[in-house]
């Protein structure tokens, strides 16, 4: 996203925590700064400072599956810092763009001929992460309600791209095929549930139609952000498998089980691509770049 903002000649600041791992960098990055959501006069610091005219909230515990065993690190993270980012905008920048970063995950418990989801779908989340999404959207939503305030409500299904750490099953599975690749393991890759089917979009077209969203969208509304086809993880899997050349012994790992799963999210892309927007990158072109990229990491 920051790329994309400065393509377009924006001037751009991020924010993050002082553990993140960009501190290490051997040229500190100005536009970079040390904050925590959750410190909310360490927040104000930085409003008062960039008084920004448009606001990208991307900042939470990401992961579906690590919200189990950080629940209350989800909890906090996700909301309250939502509402300290919220509540300053409201304050500093009351007439700035706000654009929260949602999540599939806040559908949660729906049947499978519920699919291609809708925005209007009822929202039933079953994991800690998905609840927190969809308390963050409400809490948007109601600030665009109550104070005038241009909150872009986009649902992110799962993107995939370069540099994003093992935590889901593409990257897990890329991951441990590069280090097979390199002789640094055992051919063999562990696997949790592959029966499951997900919508994934390329993170570049993701983050096209954020920015589309910002062009051309309405404040309050909910939209989904996804590519419109689902793949079960056991496709994933065989593709990465072609891509990566190996044939090596898939192992199930009880670690890599969630006390519950959806078995179907499949979103529905009609209101993004009525603003213009087209995805450009294949299943296939996504993952061979997340093969490359965890190549040359490992």
């Amino acid at each position: 996203m920051a790329k994309a903002t400065k393509s377009r000649g924006w001037e751009t600041y991020g924010i993050a925590r002082s553990s993140a791992s960009s501190r290490l960098a051997a040229v500190s990055d100005p536009s970079i700064f040390r904050c925590d959501i959750l410190d909310s006069h360490a927040l104000e610091d930085v409003f008062m400072e960039i008084k920004p005219k448009l606001v990208i909230h991307m900042a939470a515990q990401a992961f579906n599956s690590s919200s189990w065993q950080m629940e209350e690190t989800t909890h906090r993270t996700n909301y309250l810092g939502t509402l300290n980012v919220l509540r300053l905008c409201r304050r500093m920048v009351p007439e700035a763009k706000v654009l929260l970063a949602g999540s599939s995950a806040a559908y949660g418990d729906v049947r499978r001929e519920d699919n291609p989801l809708k925005e209007d779908c009822m929202l039933k989340p079953i994991t800690p992460y998905g609840v927190t999404k969809a308390a963050t959207e409400a809490l948007g939503y109601q600030y665009y309600l109550n104070y005038s305030m241009k909150i872009y409500l986009p649902r992110l299904f799962i993107h995939v791209g370069t540099g994003h750490p093992p935590a889901t099953a593409i990257q897990n599975f890329a991951r441990q095929l590069a280090l097979i690749a390199k002789g640094k393991i055992a051919p063999r890759v562990r696997v949790g549930v592959l029966t499951t089917a997900r919508d994934f979009i390329d993170v570049r077209d993701g983050v096209d139609a954020m920015m589309t969203l910002i062009d051309k969208g309405t404040p309050g509304d909910r939209v989904n952000i996804c590519s419109g086809k689902a793949y079960k993880i056991s496709q994933i899997l065989d593709m990465l498998l072609q891509i990566s050349g190996q044939n090596p012994e898939i192992v199930s790992d009880p670690s890599l089980l969630r006390p519950s799963d959806e078995p179907l999210l499949l979103g529905d892309n009609t209101k993004i691509r009525q603003l213009g927007w087209t995805p450009k990158y294949s299943m296939k072109q996504t993952l061979e770049a997340v093969y490359e990229d965890w190549r040359e990491r490992v």
